[in-house]
């Protein structure tokens, strides 16, 4: 009965074996191909043809089925480094969590950017980004300089001085603080493992603990700090800057708030609104005027040749067209601070993302106690000395604020302590630092720390 019904064996099916790749992987289809006695899909043990009535259970098919559970692992990272929307989501929601994270109490205390730097740490080293994306690159040569500008639209100087008044020596105090801070830390940590990376990055920190970080950035740049130890500079930094800010909360905790409402919001008030709404003309304008700065400096620098980017020429470029046109860059300056805030928390999650734990392990350390005795000595400077002149400790604790963290942190501690009068003069005291922190961080590491470098 068997010979005369051949529908009933069926020695080869080829329609599920040119439907299988479909279901296996492609490790699995080279398997199967690769050997011709495999071909035969419904074959017994002993290779003979079987009735598809009674089908036996095949070793092949069981193999594949195993093989296919263990490439449906997930591949890590999770987002791929060259998937550009995929990379540019994770970036600006980050950024986003930063600004929100700014409403709760922790994040308040931390601040947006050092939250931002941490998610992004923990996102590249649990595997959900990677460490290195051209997405990065594409931040730090282009959305960085064109935050600069837009930061500094307020830079005037001579309303600096001022404004601010005892706040004002209170940062030049913190100024000088860090500076005896750097040194004395580079002679009790003089990280000689890094080699000449040594005293770039005590300079670049240096410039980091009068501006911000994107004075570490430029200065780093500019004196050739390697890739690896710059992300393991700020991942180790961004740690100290959170045992920073918790002691200065602690350190406040018995200053009571201001009674009355005392703001001085010379020349501010349109800053107010820069949360509220955001004209269209005056955004656009911003931005077309820091692109035209940013086009600017990178024509000096290359007519001048000058080495380690555009960031420093930006710099003195805004600062002096704030200086001389106050009003017409006033009036930008709300558009402007919250178009670089959000460039801001893009750039601090693309700092963290680009830190490899591994390699701060291996590298931080020594950066890591540098930074701790640094910004140690510092503290004790500005409150030692600033007691022997009679300053303010409240006002010592917000200029301190203003060297570590920037204008940000400097008017997140003011608000969240009930300063009033402290907001806009620490707001001005920051950016005064951005301003100068990258010349300074310069010069002081080429004429002084890398001479103590060879001793």
């Amino acid at each position: 009965m068997a010979s005369r019904l051949p529908f009933l064996h069926s020695p080869v099916v080829p329609s599920l074996e040119t439907r299988r790749p479909c279901f296996i992987s492609r490790q699995n289809t080279l398997t199967t191909t690769a050997n011709p006695t495999r071909r035969t899909l419904l074959s017994g043990n002993n290779g003979n043809q079987t009735s598809f009535l009674s089908p036996q259970k095949n070793p092949n098919l069981i193999r594949s089925s195993v093989t296919v559970r263990s490439n449906l692992i997930l591949n890590f990272p999770l987002i791929s480094p060259t998937d550009p929307w995929g990379m540019w989501t994770a970036l600006f929601a980050t950024g986003a969590f930063g600004i929100w994270s700014e409403r709760t109490k922790i994040g308040s205390a931390l601040s947006g950017a050092l939250v931002s730097a941490l998610v992004g740490l923990a996102a590249s080293n649990l595997g959900i980004i990677s460490c290195e994306s051209p997405a990065y690159s594409i931040v730090l040569k282009f959305l960085l300089p064109l935050a600069v500008p837009l930061l500094l639209f307020r830079a005037d100087l001579r309303r600096v001085i001022q404004s601010t008044g005892t706040l004002l020596l209170a940062f030049l105090l913190g100024s000088v603080a860090t500076t005896v801070g750097t040194v004395l830390a580079y002679m009790m940590v003089p990280m000689r493992a890094l080699g000449q990376d040594s005293w770039k990055i005590a300079a670049a920190l240096m410039g980091r603990h009068i501006g911000g970080a994107v004075n570490y950035v430029a200065i780093s740049e500019a004196l050739g700090v390697s890739p690896s130890v710059l992300a393991a500079g700020l991942a180790a930094d961004n740690v100290i800057c959170a045992v920073y800010f918790t002691s200065l909360f602690a350190l406040a905790s018995k200053i009571p708030a201001e009674s009355s409402a005392s703001i001085d919001g010379s020349g501010m008030d349109s800053g107010s609104e820069s949360g509220n709404k955001l004209p269209v003309l005056q955004t656009a304008t911003a931005l077309a005027v820091s692109f035209a700065i940013c086009k600017a400096g990178e024509y000096i620098t290359k007519f001048f040749a000058i080495p380690g980017g555009i960031l420093p020429a930006v710099t003195a470029i805004v600062v002096i067209l704030a200086t001389a046109f106050p009003t017409q860059f006033n009036h930008l300056a709300p558009s402007g601070e919250a178009l670089a805030l959000i460039l801001m928390q893009v750039f601090f999650a693309v700092i963290g993302a680009s830190g490899n734990v591994w390699n701060v392990i291996n590298t931080a350390p020594s950066i890591f106690m540098f930074a701790l005795v640094q910004i140690a000595i510092h503290l004790a400077v500005i409150l030692g000395l600033g007691k022997l002149f009679r300053f303010d400790q409240k006002l010592l604790l917000i200029a301190s604020n203003a060297n570590v963290g920037g204008p940000t942190t400097a008017c997140g501690m003011a608000t969240a302590k009930g300063w009033s009068s402290l907001v806009v003069p620490g707001i001005l005291a920051g950016i005064f630092g951005i301003a100068i922190a990258t010349f300074l961080g310069i010069a002081f590491g080429a004429n002084v720390l890398q001479y103590m470098c060879k001793f």
